[in-house]
């Protein structure tokens, strides 16, 4: 029985490395990928073995609060529309309850911390070079654009660059394949934070999709982790004003570049505080929130339900003119937003204090710092986009709640540990 129960936490333990090699890879095998681990995981809870525990009560809290919010999600299935969109985004949440038990239960005495992180940072570094082929394949094969369903003919692009900007999320959305490098870079400071070399070596590497994407999100996220980051790194006492100071340059910053951004140039606030006269010469983001926002109302209270908000704004679109975006099906593109129409406000209360529980629950200097990353991450690109519409998102989600777990809990040794505390 015991052998039995080895052999099950293995496959549980090499699944789980298959899903974070995966990470920045198409989403569709990441979702099989991830299907089985959480089988396997269940298989091998409480009910076929009992796996070696790995957690710390504390460390539990975020994972609960996720498996709360939810229940609310399944809850509104009495007061949504329609029955079958709240079945597919269901289904596309279930992780989020599945998760829980990770976080009660722990894993199993065949997870390796410094293992894991290496395979994440390989995962990373193999499909920068693995996209920059595939697209230069794409670009000299004309041949091959009927069978791929290219967002635009190749004969609209005078140049490689064009091509791969607007043609990579085929394969990955450039903001998701920014956010798991973003993340991965993370790791690789963590593993290599003694060896610049290789640190100078691999973060060009895994930065460089937001050079060549040109995503103006990504580019706020990096200076926003980086602020966190060196915050992080501060002695307890001077952390109060040099953060302060090092917040207010990264805002700084990040105004100015964003100021010469040619989108930016679009942005006017008196009409967006007036949430009233729209138009198609404004950045699609502005519109959508604009048009989402003149009816607050309908929604306040406890929201429309679950996987209800991009047909509740399909019908805002047609009735303002935006049929453009009605035929589209434009999602609200910003992940607050949608919580707030779909579950309410109580909804959207629940979703932001199991954010906000990540670093307060973690344990360890390494384990906060990593949350606090994690948080800012997702933070800043929730803003902009439905990170939790696709996959790739709850995928990363669920990998960096592990982590985290990991670097929490009192097995970690303290040699590891003691590398990230200030002196």
């Amino acid at each position: 029985m015991n052998r039995y129960q080895d052999i099950v936490g293995r496959i549980n333990y090499i699944l789980f490395l298959i899903i974070v090699f995966m990470l920045p890879f198409p989403q569709l095998p990441l979702r099989y990928a991830c299907v089985a681990w959480f089988t396997v995981w269940v298989l091998e809870g409480r009910w076929l073995s009992k796996p070696t525990p790995v957690r710390q009560n504390k460390t539990a809290i975020p994972f609960i609060l996720f498996g709360i919010w939810f229940v609310w999600q399944a809850v509104s299935y009495f007061w949504c529309a329609d029955k079958i969109a709240w079945g597919v985004m269901m289904e596309r949440h279930l992780t989020f309850a599945l998760i829980v038990p990770v976080g009660i239960w722990g894993v199993n005495k065949h997870y390796n911390l410094r293992r894991i992180e290496k395979v994440f940072v390989a995962g990373c570094l193999t499909a920068i070079p693995a996209y920059l082929l595939w697209m230069a394949a794409l670009f000299s094969h004309p041949e091959w654009e009927s069978w791929l369903h290219l967002s635009e003919p190749l004969k609209y692009f005078d140049n490689w660059r064009a091509f791969l900007v607007e043609n990579i999320s085929l394969f990955k959305h450039r903001l998701f394949l920014c956010s798991v490098e973003l993340f991965g870079a993370v790791m690789a400071i963590q593993i290599w934070h003694n060896k610049k070399w290789a640190l100078v070596l691999t973060l060009p590497v895994m930065l460089s999709p937001i050079a060549f994407t040109s995503s103006r999100q990504s580019v706020l996220t990096l200076i926003a982790m980086t602020a966190v980051g060196i915050i992080s790194m501060l002695p307890q006492a001077h952390r109060r004003l040099a953060g302060a100071g090092i917040v207010l340059v990264a805002i700084i910053a990040g105004g100015c570049m964003m100021m010469f951004h040619p989108r930016m140039q679009q942005f006017d606030l008196e009409q967006i505080q007036e949430m009233q006269n729209i138009s198609y010469e404004h950045e699609h983001r502005l519109n959508i929130w604009a048009i989402a926002l003149q009816n607050h109302e309908d929604y306040l209270a406890y929201g429309l339900g679950t996987g209800q908000s991009t047909n509740y704004l399909i019908d805002k679109y047609r009735q303002t003119g935006f049929d453009y975006y009605a035929s589209m099906r434009f999602n609200a593109h910003n992940q607050y937003l949608e919580q707030l129409m779909e579950l309410g406000i109580p909804g959207l209360l629940f979703f932001l204090l199991a954010w906000m529980s990540l670093p307060l629950c973690a344990n360890g200097a390494a384990g906060k710092r990593t949350a606090w990353l994690f948080l800012t991450l997702y933070t800043f690109n929730m803003f902009t986009d439905i990170m939790f519409g696709m996959f790739c998102g709850i995928a990363l989600w669920a990998v960096g709640m592990v982590i985290i777990l990991l670097q929490s809990n009192e097995l970690v040794s303290q040699e590891h540990i003691d590398a990230y505390l200030p002196s």
